[in-house]
């Protein structure tokens, strides 16, 4: 197979990594610089910075009146933990899972909290779950996009006003590139990494008035860990919710999650945001859409991701590889890209079938998308023509 002409024109910023994810444009270590560091998280400067960053949460993600937003140790993993392990158990809950993730969030439930009345509906990879099976009755737990997988729930129509339950939502890798409906969520969790650019270690949720209903009426029949503890023996410890934090954070992070807040701010909020994330996956998929040796994992369009946009490799003699040889091939083209400096942390997720996954979140820029393609068609055909079986 004979190679296109390698590109000339690089991606300014060859980072497509779906977590930790690019930095926002024009980030610099500067921004760093009013970061509170060799200070106490709990000094009145410390507990006004960490306010500060819950209270430009509520601006910009337009958090509902009565909805709660904390600062949680983890990252995304941890927020949504400490949901599980504080919520669950006076209802019967369903357990939603699409990618890896999901699945993670279903183990935790079924085989660490053995809840009694769970349900789950597993999906393999491409697809949704039966979404009009969900019993709103019960607590339900679903991931809005799957990072691994490019699937995504295609709007947030199928949860009821009226539930009875609590929905507990992963939306990190959705967050400020979906329209996500807050009314219809008790509990949403993210981390500073994926959307906002920031580094890793902390974790987000808000909680509607519903879900901190439940947090001071019940008390879980399992230990909570301190780091997941929300309550007090006088009931829901509301400090958390006031930018306290369960542990130490490191105020270099709680400074760049600021600086990205801000950011999202300048470009618009999240209409600005949704919008630059739309403008980068649209110019992805129509890639895609035009290339015959990839398509997109996520079968039905409407639940295809536009921030971690996967892709699976079609041509039938690549399908026909062994498993060996076929991560040979993808790994020949990542490290083609790396070498070359055109693109990183661009392979499917471990487990996923063989393809690539793109990040196509409001820090990237539509230009470098776009300057991308070129070296995505070069390295494929380089990393086919090596793949290819010697002549006699």
């Amino acid at each position: 197979m004979s190679a296109p002409q390698k590109p000339q024109t690089k991606p300014s910023r060859p980072f497509f990594s779906s977590g930790p994810c690019v930095k926002r444009p024009g980030w610099h270590p500067g921004v760093l610089s009013n970061a509170l560091t060799g200070r106490s998280h709990r000094s009145v400067q410390g507990r006004e910075r960490l306010k500060l960053a819950t209270t430009l949460t509520h601006d910009v993600l337009r958090v509902p009146e009565g909805y709660e937003v904390a600062i949680l140790p983890g990252s995304d993993t941890g927020a949504i933990e400490l949901a599980m392990w504080n919520l669950l158990g006076p209802r019967g809950v369903d357990v939603l899972a699409w990618d890896v993730f999901g699945r993670s969030w279903l183990r935790d439930v079924v085989d660490e909290l053995k809840l009694p009345r769970a349900r789950t509906m597993d999906a393999e990879p491409g697809h949704l779950p039966d979404l009009s099976k969900v019993d709103f009755a019960r607590d339900v737990i679903f991931t809005w996009n799957g990072t691994t997988t490019g699937v995504k729930v295609p709007n947030a129509d199928w949860i009821p006003d009226d539930r009875q339950g609590l929905t507990i939502c992963d939306a990190t890798s959705a967050l400020m590139g979906e329209d996500i409906d807050l009314k219809k969520i008790d509990v949403l969790t993210y981390s500073w990494q994926k959307a906002f650019g920031g580094e890793a270690a902390h974790g987000m949720a808000i909680m509607s008035p519903r879900a901190l209903d439940r947090l001071a009426s019940y008390r879980p029949a399992w230990p909570v860990p301190k780091l997941f503890r929300l309550t007090t023996n006088d009931g829901i410890n509301r400090d958390v919710f006031e930018g306290v934090t369960l542990n130490t954070p490191s105020m270099l992070c709680v400074e760049d999650y600021l600086d990205g807040l801000r950011w999202a701010k300048e470009v618009g909020g999240m209409e600005g945001t949704i919008a630059r994330t739309r403008a980068n996956a649209a110019a992805l998929y129509a890639w895609i859409e035009r290339t015959p040796w990839v398509e997109p994992l996520a079968v039905d369009p409407a639940t295809r991701s536009q921030t971690s946009v996967a892709m699976r490799f079609v041509e039938p003699d690549v399908l026909a590889l062994s498993e060996s040889h076929g991560l040979v091939l993808l790994r020949d083209l990542v490290r083609l890209l790396e070498a070359e400096q055109a693109a990183f942390d661009i392979a499917a997720y471990r487990g996923m079938p063989l393809g690539l996954r793109i990040w196509c979140g409001a820090t990237v820029e539509t230009a470098d998308i776009l300057n991308l393609l070129p070296w995505l068609e070069w390295a494929y055909a380089e990393a086919r023509r090596k793949s290819e079986p010697e002549g006699p």
